[in-house]
């Protein structure tokens, strides 16, 4: 089965759709896509101040706090605090916007699908075993707290934290072995288009 890492060190930084910070591109679909045609994104954003999200119209999101102690998201008026005990948050990208730091930067995981052509699952897994749901085409495993070694087919991935391991569709069993919490993204088609 096909795997690849993807060094954190390595990623580049671009800036926001509405020019107000940067991200780092992890991958998308298809490659070289742009903000406005991807069908699938997984980034990582330096948050420093408070200001608007950009808007991503027809895209499905789900932001998870990787770094620092929190920010608070203003969703259409509603505001949702992230912190390191309730660290994601799923929301449409036509929803205005907003975040606001109380206790300074942080560092966000940013998962998009563009609705009818995608979509997308994440969740906290630890040392043990996993499996990508038979719908799914391929996942992304991030290490959060320490390294994770991650065995596919017999050949070991070692990971560092937010280094992330793209792993093909697969009904073989992810061995994972590290210490802390890592997030694991199932990126599947959308049957309902």
């Amino acid at each position: 089965m096909p795997a690849r890492v993807i060094r954190n060190r390595d990623l580049v930084r671009v800036p926001w759709k509405n020019g107000g910070g940067t991200t780092a591109e992890v991958a998308a679909y298809p490659e070289g896509s742009t903000f406005d045609t991807f069908g699938w994104r997984v980034s990582m954003a330096d948050v420093a101040s408070d200001g608007p999200f950009s808007r991503f119209p027809g895209i499905d999101r789900t932001l998870i706090l990787v770094e620092g102690e929190g920010i608070e998201l203003d969703v259409e008026g509603i505001v949702y605090p992230l912190d390191r005990a309730t660290p994601k948050l799923s929301f449409s990208g036509d929803d205005i916007t907003a975040g606001r730091l109380p206790s300074g930067p942080i560092r966000d995981l940013n998962v998009m699908t563009r609705r009818g052509r995608f979509r997308h699952r994440t969740r906290f897994v630890e040392s043990g075993v996993a499996l990508l749901p038979e719908d799914a085409s391929l996942g992304f495993l991030v290490p959060l707290d320490g390294p994770f070694d991650v065995t596919l087919e017999s050949t070991i991935h070692s990971l560092q934290p937010l280094d992330a391991l793209m792993i093909e569709a697969t009904q073989d069993l992810i061995l994972m072995s590290g210490t802390g919490r890592a997030i694991l993204i199932e990126i599947a088609p959308d049957a309902s288009a």
